[in-house]
């Protein structure tokens, strides 16, 4: 697989507590056949980026950081208050050099995405000149997820969450996996732009969607193939059902067949 070129770098979200999971460890130290979530998304985001990659570390911070430098050399941003994914970014864009021109957003929580999955959204979106590449999935169930609204062009116009969405957006089965590709400069400007007026008073990134729209920018979309790469991890029950998912723990990527 072709790694994407210098100018595109990987911002991975890695800074949460995890109340859900109900334990006092760090969500992306839960281990997933004796080796951390967060470790199987570094070595995806490394296969794409090398060391072009950016882990922001928060909760038990130095821990995660140890473990992840027995994995790969990357750099670290520390979000040392939890105000939301649009401000974990924000802490990561000083790492960037000025040779970044585009930033992939992974989460720590989701180690199943593909290297190849990753790196055809950042080839797509170099190829589309989009300023926003959105990694959506196709959901028969898409309960609990962000709806993708399109427009009359079939162009992405606006991400409206489950709890805010009408009947009819509710049926929208494009739903909104967190992944993106987003031009360095238009977050630069931009992000500071998003505000913290819901009720958790975080700051989201899923408004720079609506941000983009706005000002007449490019939005691309990329439908993921295998539902199953972006499964998330909240729960202990998440974790066990993911583990389930693998043939064989030692390729972690092979998936068991439908």
């Amino acid at each position: 697989m072709a790694a994407l070129p210098e100018s595109v770098m990987i911002i991975i979200l890695a800074a949460g507590k995890g109340t859900r999971m109900k334990s006092d460890r760090a969500k992306v130290l839960h281990q997933i056949f004796g080796r951390p979530m967060i470790c199987y998304v570094v070595d995806t985001a490394v296969q794409v980026a090398g060391s072009g990659v950016v882990v922001v570390i928060g909760t038990q911070a130095e821990q995660v950081r140890e473990l992840v430098l027995k994995t790969a050399d990357v750099r670290f941003a520390v979000q040392s208050e939890q105000k939301g994914t649009g401000h974990a970014v924000g802490c990561a864009l000083p790492l960037l050099p000025e040779t970044c021109r585009d930033v992939v957003i992974l989460s720590g929580d989701v180690p199943l995405i593909r290297p190849q999955t990753v790196a055809r959204l950042g080839r797509t979106h170099l190829e589309s000149g989009n300023t926003v590449t959105m990694m959506g999935l196709r959901l028969e169930t898409p309960y609990g997820y962000g709806r993708i609204i399109l427009n009359q062009k079939g162009l992405v116009e606006r991400v409206v969450e489950e709890s805010d969405a009408s009947d009819a957006e509710k049926r929208i089965q494009i739903v909104n996996s967190g992944v993106y590709c987003i031009k360095k400069d238009f977050l630069k400007r931009f992000l500071p732009r998003i505000q913290a007026d819901n009720a958790q008073k975080e700051f989201y990134l899923t408004d720079i969607i609506g941000i983009a729209r706005q000002n007449d920018q490019q939005i691309g979309l990329m439908i993921c193939d295998d539902e199953r790469e972006l499964m998330g991890i909240n729960t202990l029950e998440d974790l066990r059902r993911i583990e389930a998912l693998w043939d064989d723990p030692g390729n972690y990527l092979d998936f068991k067949a439908d």
